[in-house]
């Protein structure tokens, strides 16, 4: 377990401002962004070292992850509006695919020049075909969907082929569960794969040492998904939670 300089993509979001810390406290350097040149500061207070970039200005975050030199890259980053307001909703979908695509794919190519040896990338368990529960990481995805699933699954696809068929970097996809705790859109946990937000940086914290390169769901024990490997490749609990 070694200390490692970690470039972590989305650093002022629900999940990157959990993440921060514990990265630090495990003795990590992290290097931080956000688009937002308001949140520096915030990033600051929390130890890591900000950088303001658009992750779909592929030439700045070059420039960004080349200066930040990182063993690992970790890709907290999504598009989605405040309290996913329903009326917000439609634009963010597509929003967010495209982050997951056009995004993703600047941000490995960017790893991979920079000489990162990592890449942990957020990813939705909700999206298997349907078919027997619960779900292992190894079901088929619902390539049939239609509509706005249609949406976010050609992005989840996207982002999970770019992240494990990117050589050199060893590419861990981190399935989460519906997020629920300070930050995100809910204080109560989903009846649907929950997840709190605690846990949910955790894992990727965890992931940064630990487990071979694959999927892995990340949610609290449901009937939906199956979440031991998890729990024994990372040792993940889904009880962890940052001291308040």
């Amino acid at each position: 377990m070694g200390h490692h300089r970690i470039f972590l993509a989305g650093a002022t979001g629900a999940i990157g401002s959990r993440l921060t810390p514990m990265l630090r406290k495990a003795g990590h350097v992290v290097c931080g962004s956000t688009r937002s040149p308001a949140k520096a500061e915030a990033l600051r207070a929390l130890g890591a070292e900000p950088v303001v970039v658009n992750v779909f200005d592929a030439g700045a975050l070059s420039r960004v992850l080349a200066a930040a030199a990182p063993d690992v890259v970790i890709h907290q980053l999504t598009d989605l509006p405040k309290d996913l307001d329903p009326g917000q909703m439609s634009e963010a979908l597509v929003r967010n695919a495209r982050i997951r695509d056009e995004g993703t794919r600047n941000l490995v190519g960017a790893a991979i020049a920079a000489g990162a040896r990592r890449f942990i990338a957020q990813s939705i368990v909700w999206m298997y075909a349907p078919g027997g529960e619960p779900h292992t990481e190894s079901d088929p995805l619902d390539i049939g969907a239609q509509g706005e699933r249609s949406i976010t699954l050609r992005g989840v696809l996207a982002l999970e082929r770019l992240t494990l068929e990117s050589p050199p970097l060893r590419g861990v996809v981190l399935r989460y569960g519906r997020l629920y705790g300070p930050g995100t859109h809910s204080s109560r946990a989903s009846d649907f794969a929950p997840l709190h937000v605690d846990a949910a940086a955790h894992a990727a914290a965890l992931a940064v040492d630990r487990g071979e390169p694959g999927i892995f769901n990340v949610a609290e024990p449901n009937r939906h998904v199956a979440t031991d490997k998890a729990r024994t490749e990372l040792g993940w609990s889904a009880a962890f939670r940052l001291p308040s």
